[in-house]
């Protein structure tokens, strides 16, 4: 038998005999409503095809149970372990997520942010383009919503809490270990507009300098207005290995996507990156990329902890949310990176 379908709360209220102040006490708190009242709507519902408006339940709310994330990228599985992180925790606190991506373009960011604004969303965590993200849309969402930063720190945002990874222990991690297993890595870099990638590079050339090592930094040039990661890694090293460089040397890539990029040229010139006893062409990356484990050679890397980051942001933007928090300073929040051994370094 097909139940009836009801469209509205007016509609509802007629059909189960419940007044529609009533109904709306029972879909944003049934404890609020007498038990043989909750009983008798239920009892109701069970008879009609319904489904109440989501924004209309929560109208009346002082907070909506809404926080908004914005993302820069949809093609990188990072931020979908980071999203997952997010999610998980956030409906773990009873939390609703609605994730808007930048697609690293500033105006798109600067809409996303309008558009949470516009939704009295209860708060916003982003993970930001870097340096070049519109800084008066993000100090007005600062001074409308609790607003958390993740995974990058612009300069220009030095007052807003941060959650993230400590690049200069991760990055020092693996430039040891490569150091210990053989060759001084050479850091292969990106287009210096990548916030993370900039500090990486840094905590390389002082983990370097530190061991009595001679930094070497490449890559830094862009080589195409519409590079990506994995693009740039590519042809990096494919021009290196072209003139006969770096054919046994050890290269630490600035993340995950550039190193792909960088395995892919070594196979084009014949070459296996492995963890030879006697040198040889290694190659690692940083981040814990979800297809590191399944690469040809499985890429060595360093895993950011993307669980503990998202878990981690949405406790923090509950405490400012509820206004939990007894300081004006910002709250930095760094967790340190792991290393993945595996056979490509």
């Amino acid at each position: 038998m097909t139940k009836p379908l009801i469209k509205t709360m007016e509609e509802l209220s007629v059909a189960i005999g419940v007044s529609r102040p009533t109904l709306s006490r029972y879909f944003q708190d049934s404890k609020s409503v007498k038990a043989s009242t909750v009983a008798r709507i239920e009892q109701g519902l069970a008879q009609v095809e319904y489904v109440p408006n989501f924004f209309a339940t929560r109208l009346n709310r002082k907070t909506r149970g809404i926080i908004g994330v914005i993302i820069p990228y949809l093609n990188d599985l990072f931020f979908t372990k980071l999203l997952q992180g997010i999610e998980v925790a956030a409906m773990e606190a009873g939390l609703t997520v609605i994730t808007q991506c930048s697609h690293s373009d500033p105006a798109i960011e600067a809409r996303a942010a309008e558009t949470f604004m516009s939704m009295n969303v209860d708060g916003a965590l982003v993970a930001p383009l870097g340096d070049h993200s519109d800084q008066a849309v993000h100090l007005r969402l600062k001074s409308r919503l609790p607003f958390v930063l993740m995974d990058s720190r612009p300069k220009t945002m030095p007052d807003v809490d941060f959650v993230g990874t400590n690049h200069r222990q991760s990055t020092g991690l693996i430039t040891e270990y490569l150091c210990r297993v053989g060759d001084p890595p050479v850091f292969l870099a990106m287009p210096r507009v990548n916030f993370n990638a900039l500090e990486r590079e840094t905590a390389y050339i002082t983990t370097m300098q530190r061991l009595g090592f001679e930094p070497r930094v490449i890559g830094t040039q862009l080589l195409s207005e519409n590079w990506h990661f994995e693009e740039h890694g590519e042809a990096v090293l494919d021009a290196e290995f072209g003139r006969g460089r770096l054919m046994e040397s050890s290269i630490l890539c600035a993340n995950d996507r550039v190193a792909i990029g960088a395995l892919h040229a070594a196979s084009r010139h014949g070459l296996k990156p492995g963890r030879a006893e006697q040198g040889g062409l290694r190659i690692a990356g940083h981040d814990d990329y979800p297809l590191c484990p399944y690469m040809n050679p499985a890429l060595t890397t360093v895993a950011q902890d993307t669980d503990a980051i998202g878990r981690k942001a949405v406790s923090r933007i509950l405490q400012i949310i509820h206004g939990e928090t007894d300081s004006e300073t910002p709250e930095l929040t760094l967790f340190d990176g792991a290393l993945k051994l595996r056979e490509s370094a």
